[in-house]
C-alpha cells in the first residue's frame, strides 16, 4: 500500500513539475515574442555623442544606430533566439525571422561601409577595422557554439566600435566617413532590391501568375513562360515577420542617413523623399492585433496581413527609386 502511495505521490510530483515548466517556458515564449519598440534615433545620438565626449562628426549617427541594432539582436528579451535549441526559443519562429530581417540590413549597411562610404575612391584602401566587422556578420546565423554566432557578432560590434572611435578621433588612418550622393545612392540600391524581393514576397501570400523569358537555349526562346507564384501556408508568417525585421531597422538607419547626409539630401531636394520612406515604413510597424497572420483572398472577408504589409513596402520601394534619381541627377 505504502508503495502504491510513494508511487501515486511522485507521479503527482513530475506531473506537477511538468506543469510548472511548460507554464514557465510558454510564459516566456509569449514575453521573449514581443518585437521591441521603435527609439527616437536622434536622441539616442546624442546620449552616444556625450557619453563619448567628443564633437559630432560625419558617420557618427550611422554606425552608433548601426552598432545598437546589432548589440538589440543580442540583448533584447531572450537574447538571440535564431539559434536556440531549447525551450521555448526552439518553439518560436516569429522573432528569429524578425532577427534576420534586422540581420539583413546590418550586414547591408556594413558592407556599404566598407566597401563605398568608408573609401574616398575606389582605389582607396579599406578601412582595416570594417574589413574584420563586415564578415563577422556574415557568419552562419544559427550556429549555437564552436563557436557561437553571438560570439562572432559580438566581435564585429566590437570593431564597428573601433571604426567609430577613428571618426571620433578624426583619424583619417582608421577612420573615414565620405558622406556622398554616389554612396548614399549605391546603398539605397541594395536597399532596393531586398525591398522588391519582400513585396514580391509578400504579394504571393494570394498566389499570382509569373510571367518569365524562357531559356535561351530552348526553340521557344521567344516565348514568355507562365507559372504560379504562391508563398506556402506555413511560410506566410515567416515572410511577414522577416519584412517587419527589415523594415524596423531601415527606419532607423534611415533617420541615421537624415542626420549625417542632411547637406547632400537638402542640396539634392531630397529631404522629403527621405521623410516620406521612413513614413511608410513606420507605418508598417503598426501592431498586429491578431493573434496569427492572417491568409484572406484581396477582396475576400478576412485580413491579408501580407499584402498590408507588401503595401507599405512597395510604396517605400517607389520613393526610393524616386530619391536615387534624385541623387543621380539633383
Amino acid at each position: 500500500m505504502d508503495t502504491m502511495d510513494n508511487k501515486s505521490l511522485l507521479g503527482k510530483v513530475i506531473g506537477g513539475a511538468i506543469a510548472i515548466y511548460l507554464l514557465v517556458t510558454i510564459g516566456l515564449g509569449i514575453f521573449w515574442s514581443d518585437e521591441p519598440d521603435l527609439w527616437d534615433v536622434k536622441s539616442a545620438v546624442e546620449v552616444d555623442l556625450a557619453t563619448s565626449g567628443k564633437e559630432k562628426v560625419p558617420g557618427f549617427a550611422t554606425t552608433s544606430t548601426l552598432i545598437r541594432l546589432a548589440e538589440q539582436l543580442l540583448d533584447k528579451p531572450g537574447g538571440y533566439l535564431t539559434n536556440d535549441i531549447t525551450p521555448p526559443g526552439i518553439w518560436l519562429d516569429n522573432v528569429p525571422n524578425w532577427e534576420f530581417g534586422v540581420l539583413v540590413q546590418v550586414r547591408d549597411m556594413t558592407r556599404s561601409l566598407r566597401k563605398d562610404i568608408a573609401r574616398s575612391q575606389s582605389t582607396s584602401m579599406e578601412n582595416a577595422d570594417l574589413a574584420i566587422a563586415e564578415p563577422q556578420f556574415n557568419f552562419d546565423s544559427s550556429s549555437f557554439w564552436f563557436p557561437s554566432t553571438e560570439s562572432e557578432y559580438r566581435r564585429g560590434i566590437q570593431y564597428l566600435k573601433r571604426y567609430q572611435d577613428g571618426l571620433l578621433t578624426r583619424d583619417k588612418s582608421s577612420g573615414q566617413f565620405y558622406a556622398r550622393a554616389d554612396n548614399l545612392r549605391n546603398w539605397l540600391a541594395d536597399v532596393e532590391t531586398r525591398l522588391g524581393s519582400l513585396s514580391q514576397r509578400l504579394s504571393a501570400s494570394v498566389g499570382k501568375e509569373q510571367l518569365t523569358d524562357a531559356d535561351s537555349d530552348r526553340a521557344s526562346a521567344s516565348l514568355p513562360n507562365e507559372y504560379r507564384v504562391k508563398t506556402g501556408f506555413l511560410e506566410l508568417d515567416d515572410v511577414f515577420y522577416e519584412a517587419r525585421g527589415a523594415s524596423y531597422a531601415l527606419v532607423h538607419l534611415l533617420y541615421a542617413i537624415e542626420i549625417d547626409f542632411r547637406d547632400v539630401l537638402a542640396k539634392k531636394n531630397a529631404l522629403v523623399s527621405l521623410q516620406q520612406i521612413i513614413r511608410e515604413l513606420e507605418a508598417s510597424q503598426q501592431p498586429v492585433m491578431s493573434p496569427m497572420i492572417l491568409n484572406g483572398s484581396g477582396f475576400g472577408m478576412l485580413a491579408n496581413h501580407s499584402l498590408v504589409m507588401a503595401n507599405y513596402i512597395s510604396r517605400a520601394n517607389a520613393a526610393i527609386i524616386d530619391l536615387r534619381r534624385l541623387l543621380e541627377q539633383g
